[in-house]
């Protein structure tokens, strides 16, 4: 697996009121170098999508009011075009522009803050704010870009960047795409690059667990089919939707039983527990229009499985539209990819 790397584009205070304690009581429940194909605009004034965030939402208001607080100088650093191809890219670990939010001003920091914690249920929040704190410092390490004109009925995003994260905004710009296009979210627990064998204190963890559970839960025979031993590659290439050249690698949770295929559901939504309803009620929508759970196919895979303890660290769980490939070896990173065609 590549180390992370970070990287500046043309130019990279925890703040957190969960206590240790709580946190890990929580935790118990339970492109190439980057770039993907830019995802067709929506224009705002047009019919909305029947889910998912609009321009009114707290989140995306929050954007609107940064924009109108950033001078000449600072949008020339930080502001692109909508259609910029820099909207596109997803990396693990890059700053999308040079200044970072600890370069803003304080109005602006707190700004950052407010989208960020809209952006997320109030659980994610208090996992990214530790997973920010254990990787880069804080969230002021991080870098944040405008593309477009929030606003003023124009299509729009803010993207959040820096080590272990992609993260967007877009009042639903983005046509027939999840989180306003791919996104990656990852972590270092404590800092440790080499994890133990159980992932202690990773944010992210509980989504491996829960998919290991799904694995115990097959019979040799699926098992057999669900493993192989090559993992993809850690970059943006994993999660390109294949649609109708899917293939048949892994295993079809069509194929699984009725408590098998809950178990799935499950995974779904410990996936979408950290991010705020409306992405993931858009999630659901886009899942369902590329023909549901039933589509998708599961895979493990045995490089990478720290500890020799056959507790899978890196698995893939794809459809058609829908690509989140869980990397968890040498620590977590995770591409995700969802759109309601591919």
């Amino acid at each position: 697996m590549a180390k992370d790397r970070a990287s500046h584009s043309a130019g990279p205070d925890c703040g957190c009121g969960f206590s240790r304690r709580e946190f890990v009581k929580t935790l118990g429940t339970g492109v190439l170098a980057g770039s993907l194909p830019l995802i067709g605009r929506r224009g705002l004034l047009a019919a909305a999508s029947p889910v998912g965030p609009t321009p009114s939402d707290p989140a995306e208001t929050a954007v609107g009011r940064f924009f109108t607080t950033l001078t000449k100088a600072q949008r020339e650093q930080i502001c692109f075009p909508f259609d910029h191809p820099l909207r596109s890219v997803v990396k693990n670990n890059w700053a999308i522009v040079k200044p970072s939010i600890s370069d803003l001003t304080t109005e602006q920091q707190a700004l950052c803050r407010e989208i960020m914690k809209n952006l997320c249920s109030e659980e994610g929040y208090e996992r990214f704010m530790k997973q920010m704190d254990d990787d880069s410092g804080g969230f002021e390490a991080y870098h944040v870009a405008v593309f477009g004109e929030p606003g003023n009925g124009k299509p729009f995003e803010w993207v959040l960047t820096g080590r272990h994260d992609t993260l967007r905004v877009d009042g639903n710009s983005v046509d027939g795409a999840a989180f306003g296009g791919p996104i990656f979210y990852g972590h270092a627990a404590d800092g440790n690059f080499n994890e133990d064998a159980k992932h202690t204190n990773n944010v992210w963890w509980y989504q491996g667990e829960q998919a290991n559970r799904i694995y115990q839960a097959l019979d040799d025979k699926q098992k057999a089919q669900a493993l192989v031993v090559e993992a993809e590659e850690d970059d943006a290439r994993s999660i390109r939707l294949r649609g109708d050249q899917l293939g048949s690698r892994g295993i079809a949770v069509a194929d699984l039983d009725d408590q098998q295929k809950q178990m799935v559901q499950q995974l779904l939504e410990m996936m979408l527990r950290p991010f705020r309803a409306c992405d993931a009620a858009e999630t659901r929508e886009c899942l369902e229009a590329a023909g549901g759970a039933d589509k998708l196919r599961l895979t493990f895979f045995k490089e990478g499985d720290i500890g020799d303890d056959q507790v899978w660290d890196i698995w893939k769980l794809e459809g058609p539209a829908f690509a989140w490939y869980f990397r968890g070896s040498p620590h977590v990173h995770t591409w995700l990819n969802v759109a309601r065609q591919a």
